[in-house]
């Protein structure tokens, strides 16, 4: 008996899940480009008024924000088209390229606030009225606390990894539109005119911190690397609980971007039916996805002890 099985999600309830899902997803697109837009109009306003060059960080930090929440609605459309002739496995990663591309816009925009905020503090400029900053830096840090509140809501339920990374240049937003208040107070009670550069600086500092961290994740996603060990040990688990299950090897699991792909060879008893390995992979099958909803699972099936080359043994140790 050497059989291959490649089962799929088949319940209706499972595709009105993926649906709703789906309308989650591009509800989240939708709100992060409208508050992207908002925070644009208001620092730029804020800008004008004060001068400062800390406001005029988190201005082109939010221009970015349009930028990358624009991409991720147009990623997150892709990637939720079904699969085709042309695209078997489906269009999940176009969500972890527009991550990547999303930490490129960061990345820039950080070193063009480097180069300007550098000459800022060498030469400080005084900031004018402070008030319409604070009061827009305020706005700012709620509206977009909503809308992370929202967010973190949707990646919980779909674990969408695009809208993780817009969730976390708007988390950013939050800490650094609080320096920026801090900047402006810091100076107002000081009389100093360095702090607004220096929080400046901090801010771009932060920036590529998360753009590292973005273009990370996207990676592992784009070159298949394994699930945590957690989520394996969880595979391994569930298959050995089943009575009739005889252990598994060769297992490779990797996120589509939209979810898991989970295969393996499954080993059983030789003298069992094909109706019977049918059977018992659906059982066990089930158990994996009531574990891994989003995931596609491919099974191998084979005799136990069967003595074959397996790709276990060609593997190197796992890097961490």
């Amino acid at each position: 008996m050497n059989i291959s099985a490649k089962v799929q999600p088949e319940s209706p309830a499972g595709a009105g899940q993926g649906d709703a899902d789906g309308r989650w997803r591009r509800g989240a697109t939708y709100a992060s480009v409208t508050v992207a837009a908002i925070l644009i109009a208001g620092k730029f306003g804020a800008y004008l008024a004060t001068n400062s060059v800390s406001i005029l960080s988190s201005l082109i930090d939010s221009s970015v924000d349009a930028l990358a929440s624009v991409i991720t609605l147009i990623s997150v459309a892709r990637a939720l088209k079904p699969p085709d002739s042309a695209f078997r496995f489906g269009h999940g990663k176009a969500e972890p390229l527009a991550a990547l591309v999303q930490s490129a816009f960061i990345v820039g925009s950080a070193m063009f606030l480097g180069y300007e905020l550098l000459g800022r503090l060498f030469e400080p400029r005084p900031v004018g009225d402070i008030a319409v900053g604070l009061w827009v830096m305020a706005a700012a840090i709620a509206l977009t606390f909503v809308l992370v509140l929202f967010q973190r809501w949707v990646i919980r339920r779909t674990a969408s990894l695009a809208i993780g990374a817009d969730s976390l240049h708007y988390s950013g937003d939050m800490l650094l539109n609080a320096a920026v208040m801090v900047s402006l107070l810091l100076g107002r009670w000081t009389g100093q005119a360095f702090w607004d550069p220096l929080f400046g600086l901090g801010i771009a500092a932060f920036l590529v911190w998360g753009a590292v961290g973005i273009s990370r994740t996207a990676l592992d996603v784009l070159m298949d690397r394994e699930l945590p060990d957690v989520d394996r040990t969880r595979v391994v688990d569930l298959v050995n609980a089943h009575p009739a299950s005889r252990g598994l090897h060769d297992l490779r699991t990797r996120s589509t971007g939209l979810g898991q792909h989970i295969e393996f060879h499954l080993e059983l008893d030789s003298h069992l039916t094909l109706t019977e390995a049918h059977d018992i992979t659906d059982e066990i099958e089930s158990s994996l996805r009531a574990a891994f909803a989003n995931a596609e699972i491919t099974i191998h099936q084979e005799p136990a002890g069967l003595d074959d080359e397996r790709l276990d043994h060609r593997l190197r140790p796992r890097r961490r």
